[in-house]
């Protein structure tokens, strides 16, 4: 599109350029370029309430949710409902948005009104808004492809840690839970092998749910190589590749 769509302002040479450094950083290509614009136009900016991001940030809040829940069904087949909601609420929360929007550094391309100060830099509010306003902008041009693409980029890592602040890493819980809920039995972890001498040796353990044995780990120690092998199991479950092959 040109930049000056019916109900947005032309925004000349200079916002052309502005529209296309806004898409190398998000790493995506609008067909119709007037959505990116939509996405980043602040009611300050604009000639009508019904032009600035604020519809689109209603929508892309929902979509938000909806990949978010999506990818977190696929992807953690031995949580619960309030397991995952708890990471959901983590991940598409206001907080979150605004993190990952300052991290673009989407504070250059938000088009404001003159009488908006910058002094201070921008309230989180307002980074978080343009998020969510990209979202929306992403899938109305792309489609739910698009939009999942954009979101596995910016916003899926702050999955691992939300799901790291909630287990703290402890990966035999995780696989305790899920053996317990879904075999009704918890796992064991069998030693394999050891190495070295008696003051630094290493250990193979794997774990067992079962007759199942999941792919071994090394660990410095029995505990390290226990997590390891309870990981290795979790992520074979998950159709994932194994963190810790041997």
């Amino acid at each position: 599109m040109a930049t000056g769509s019916p109900g947005y302002p032309d925004l000349g040479v200079e916002g052309d350029v502005l529209l296309k450094a806004c898409e190398e950083r998000i790493g995506y290509t609008f067909k119709d370029r007037s959505l990116l614009q939509a996405a980043l136009t602040h009611a300050s900016g604009a000639q009508h309430r019904l032009s600035s991001n604020e519809r689109m940030e209603f929508l892309g809040d929902a979509i938000l949710g909806a990949v978010i829940c999506e990818i977190l069904y696929h992807r953690f087949p031995e949580y619960l409902e309030g397991e995952m909601t708890k990471i959901k609420s983590v991940v598409v929360s206001r907080q979150t948005c605004a993190k990952v929007s300052e991290s673009l550094g989407m504070e250059e391309f938000l088009l404001l009104g003159k009488g908006m100060s910058l002094q201070g830099g921008l309230p989180s509010s307002l980074l978080a808004d343009v998020f969510e306003s990209l979202i929306a902008a992403v899938y109305l041009d792309g489609g739910h492809d698009a939009v999942r693409g954009f979101l596995e980029a910016h916003i899926v890592g702050e999955i691992d840690i939300a799901v790291g602040g909630e287990n703290a890493g402890n990966y035999k819980s995780l696989l305790q839970h899920f053996a317990q809920r879904e075999f009704a039995t918890t796992p064991n972890y069998q030693l394999l092998d050891e190495k070295g001498p008696d003051h630094s040796k290493c250990f193979q353990i794997a774990a067992v749910i079962g007759r199942k044995r999941y792919p071994p780990a090394w660990g410095r120690n029995k505990k390290e190589a226990e997590q390891r092998a309870a990981h290795n199991a979790l992520s074979e479950i998950r159709g994932e590749e194994v963190p810790f092959p041997c």
